[in-house]
């Protein structure tokens, strides 16, 4: 295996954008992501944005975002309230939202949900930000859930074991709204960070792996899509 660094900007500090259907999918599918990408651009901007909440479940997201994003100078919270479940009968106004939210920002990764997740909430972000964010580097996520679908993603990201603890931690402390869901437990979490550490012979035996359909390798820097 090759080991490739981002094409970062240089000069300036790099922008994160974190996109969720729900209030707990970022922190599953990329929280030990997230907290490894901060650590090492401690600089760094950061959008984060739930597209659906009730009241509850937005304090919570509220709380966990705050506890991954402590010590980021430059972080932009936003909780939707689309209706969760029925995200592809809403696809004209999340679509009006994801073209607001490009025409204010210019991330330099995005990290949404997988294209063909079979999850309908899920699978529509997916779809709309391919469709929205055009020629960014985009790194879809996976969600472990009943509906099953985990794949074989072709991209990994080695989380210390200190970074994997954390993510379960915030996990179980925040989200008491999920745990009386049956998969929603640290094993579930553990076990599918340590496969794809297998799997990518990570060093600490952890990792958060993705799907990527579209890489760009050197040239000149990339103009943003019109």
């Amino acid at each position: 295996m090759l080991d490739f660094l981002l094409n970062l900007p240089k000069g300036r500090a790099p922008r994160f954008l974190f996109i969720g259907a729900h209030c707990d999918d970022i922190e599953i599918g990329c929280g030990g992501t997230a907290i490894e990408l901060l650590r090492a651009y401690p600089d760094a901007g950061v959008n984060w944005v739930v597209l659906s909440s009730g009241a509850a479940r937005a304090r919570e997201a509220r709380q966990a975002s705050q506890a991954l994003l402590r010590g980021v100078r430059d972080a932009h919270v936003s909780i939707k309230d689309f209706r969760e479940s029925v995200f592809p009968s809403q696809m004209l106004e999340i679509k009006q939202f994801f073209e607001e939210m490009k025409r204010t920002m210019s991330p330099d990764v995005v990290f949404a949900h997988y294209r063909e997740d079979l999850h309908q909430d899920h699978r529509v972000v997916g779809e709309l930000v391919w469709n929205t964010f055009r020629d960014h580097v985009i790194l879809e996520y996976e969600i472990p859930k009943f509906d099953g679908g985990l794949g074989s993603p072709s991209v990994f990201v080695p989380v210390s074991r200190a970074a994997m603890k954390r993510k379960i931690a915030l996990l179980m402390k925040v989200f008491r709204s999920q745990h009386g869901k049956t998969w929603f437990t640290p094993d579930t979490f553990q076990g599918l960070m340590r496969l794809r550490g297998i799997e990518c012979n990570a060093p600490s035996g952890y990792a958060e792996a993705f799907y990527s359909r579209k890489l760009v390798l050197g040239g000149a820097a990339r103009s943003r899509s019109r």
